[in-house]
């Protein structure tokens, strides 16, 4: 597993697509650091500012499969560069809105869609066709840690920025920071690589899609990851404002948000290297289950600056680790010649469960003051979550050959 990555023609477009995730994700990822700020500038308000997101959550899900079949087609290169740009725009155009419908159109719409384009169907689609299947899922998992290595760096960059030139001044940093992505896009392999064989019996993309969709396990993978979105956008969304709420200073809010990241990039690269040795349905399973648990003791726990950087430990340990298993389950059930587009379909289901997860998050604080039932309807979907993964479909995994 690990020694197919020692070959540098395959390790180096591994670094490659992980370091583009690494600015695109850590952008992102840092964004629920805004909304206090924005809303004292602009006065919009919490809810008006979380839709704003929350169209972002679908965006980004939306352009997944739409990315990721322009890249089967054309390569990833072009796909790459054009989010980029879209990405930057949107961070330019940002600082200039002052109404709901401004902000829903750059952050919502061009930023999301420029980071969904440079994000997991593609980068990981690119990488799976030009690796042995031993392979796929260390690599899976390593490309998946740059976007959690990314959060650990840029959240605290962010927040200091916000403090240092505004959080105008840090919106336009954010876009300088997207152009440092060109050059590893342009360290990608121009070519869109051999696939290797694929498990689906038609010959194009419209019978590999109509073969997915008629597949039990496949849906119950999409109901699966709906939750994994809802849970993340739902705490990267609120997780600083409520902090606030704790009475807390803004610095644990972007501690906390760097440690999810760093406890991601171990979690990540480990859950990726386990999918070669347990049946990823299982791992999913277990991360679920975990996120459940773990909610029930946050709440239990008295809000101080040390359970909340615990806590941030904790859900960094499964945090975007459930992409590496999931990727791994569509690549076993119909191979990777499609696995860019058949993939981003199932980002677009985690991503309908995000715009719900930061939506939602700004009504119920509207309307109650905390988060409370917020924090409730998390443990319930994770738990059903983890028990939806157990009939998926997934052969044995047979003992590797010397």
């Amino acid at each position: 597993m690990w020694s197919s990555l020692r070959n540098p023609l395959v390790l180096f477009p591994v670094l490659m697509a992980g370091g583009i995730l690494l600015i695109t994700m850590g952008i992102r990822q840092s964004m629920g650091l805004y909304v206090g700020p924005i809303n004292t500038s602009t006065g919009l308000g919490i809810t008006s500012i979380s839709l704003a997101l929350a169209v972002g959550q679908f965006v980004w899900g939306a352009i997944q499969p739409l990315a990721g079949a322009a890249a089967d087609h054309w390569g990833p290169r072009p796909v790459l560069l054009v989010g980029l740009l879209v990405m930057m725009l949107g961070a330019l155009l940002t600082p200039w809105m002052d109404t709901t419908l401004g902000m829903s159109m750059t952050l919502g719409v061009l930023s999301a869609a420029g980071s969904g384009a440079c994000s997991f169907s593609v980068l990981i689609g690119a990488a799976a066709q030009r690796l042995p299947a031993q392979a796929r899922g260390a690599a899976s998992g390593l490309i998946n840690a740059g976007g959690s290595l990314g959060q650990f760096v840029l959240a605290p960059v962010t927040q200091k920025l916000i403090q240092t030139l505004g959080w105008m001044g840090a919106m336009w940093s954010s876009a300088v920071m997207t152009l440092l992505a060109i050059p590893l896009v342009l360290g990608l392999a121009s070519e869109r690589g051999a696939a290797a064989p694929a498990a689906t019996s038609g010959g194009g993309m419209r019978e590999a899609l109509g073969e997915a969709l008629r597949d039990r396990s496949y849906w119950l993978l999409h109901l699966g990851f709906f939750t994994c979105g809802f849970h993340i956008a739902f705490l990267i969304t609120h997780l600083p404002t409520e902090i606030d709420l704790c009475g807390l200073a803004p610095s644990v809010a972007s501690w906390s948000l760097a440690l999810i990241g760093v406890a991601n990039i171990a979690g990540s690269v480990y859950v990726g290297a386990c999918t070669n040795r347990y049946r990823s349905k299982y791992l999913l399973a277990w991360m679920y289950g975990s996120r459940a648990v773990l909610v029930m003791l946050y709440l239990a726990l008295p809000k101080t600056e040390w359970v909340f950087y615990g806590f941030a430990i904790g859900l960094g340990a499964t945090w975007l680790a459930t992409v590496p298993p999931t990727a791994a389950i569509v690549g076993k059930l119909f191979g990777v010649r499609y696995l860019a587009t058949l993939f981003g379909l199932t980002l677009l289901s985690h991503q309908i469960g995000g715009f719900l997860g930061a939506y939602l998050g700004g009504l119920v604080l509207s309307a109650n003051g905390d988060y409370s039932w917020m924090w409730w309807a998390d443990i319930v979907l994770a738990g059903l979550a983890a028990v939806i993964h157990l009939p998926i479909r997934e052969l044995p995994i047979e003992p590797a050959q010397a």
